[in-house]
């Protein structure tokens, strides 16, 4: 009994691997076939049957053979959605915008310039690395609005172009904060006004503004006593614009510190100098 269970197993191995060759056979000969409309229905039926792998071995060969036909224009754009669906994104975008700009009269043009960018979209990374992708999609997303100002889509281009923008504004912010965290705090400072010019609107900007006294102290603090003064001064300066920029801010007892170190930090500074020069200091009011 044992045996004939064994028997039968293997005959149902034998039978699913004749049947899988005779499929896969079955392929390889429709893509070496010479016969393009058979292949060209065979690799649509792929398609709408969500093969998108096999479909593409089949356009990627049509593609040639179609050029200057009447049919080139769909299949350009059956082409262009295989390596979308495939999440070619880098081939679909070229593919798409080729397309448009091919076909600018066809009814698919405008979706076809939409998917182009929004490939871009796709590819953009996160925050931290770079942001090329970010900003062609920006660059190819106000395109489309500029050429389709009327399309249904111009409202999603819209609100990708702000994702976008939002993710450039956290990694300039995230920029600068990093050289305030390795201590390179004259670099913090403008980066942190930079990021303000940059970002006018940012979410960051409180913070931000917060964060650029305390990288000015630390550089006056971090600086050779010659130049402290100034560099202090500085900071009073950054958080005297601060107060009166947010009078109820959530760091306003953290910069009022920062304010009396700074001062303090101008008094020990001039004793020291006068021991240099050997100049009795003058007592300041503060």
């Amino acid at each position: 009994m044992f045996k004939n269970k064994s028997l039968a197993i293997l005959s149902f191995i034998l039978l699913i691997t004749i049947v899988f060759t005779g499929c896969k056979s079955k392929f390889e000969k429709l893509r070496l076939s010479t016969d393009v409309a058979k292949k060209y229905q065979a690799a649509i039926k792929l398609y709408n049957n969500k093969d998108y792998s096999k479909a593409l071995i089949l356009f990627d060969d049509l593609a040639q053979r179609y050029r200057g036909r009447s049919e080139a224009e769909d299949l350009s754009y059956y082409y262009a959605y295989t390596n979308y669906k495939l999440k070619d994104y880098l081939t679909a975008r070229y593919l798409f915008k080729s397309f448009a700009d091919t076909y600018p009269s066809s009814a698919k043009a405008e979706e076809c310039r939409f998917l182009a960018a929004y490939c871009f979209y796709l590819d953009s990374p996160i925050f931290s690395l770079d942001q090329g992708n970010t900003y062609q999609a920006i660059e190819s997303l106000q395109l489309f609005i500029n050429l389709y100002p009327n399309s249904e889509r111009v409202t999603e281009a819209s609100k990708l172009i702000q994702d976008l923008r939002d993710k450039l504004e956290h990694k300039s912010y995230a920029n600068a904060k990093l050289f305030l965290d390795i201590g390179d705090y004259q670099a913090a400072v403008i980066a942190f006004r930079n990021s303000e010019k940059d970002f006018p609107d940012t979410k960051y900007a409180e913070e931000m503004e917060f964060l650029a006294i305390k990288s000015q102290y630390l550089y006056a603090k971090n600086s050779l006593e010659i130049k402290q003064e100034d560099r202090y001064n500085e900071a009073i300066q950054e958080y005297e614009r601060f107060v009166e920029k947010y009078p109820k801010s959530q760091y306003i007892n953290e910069a009022e510190k920062i304010k009396q170190d700074a001062l303090s930090g101008i008094e020990e500074t001039n004793k020291i100098l006068a021991q240099y020069s050997g100049i009795k200091p003058e007592k300041k009011d503060e």
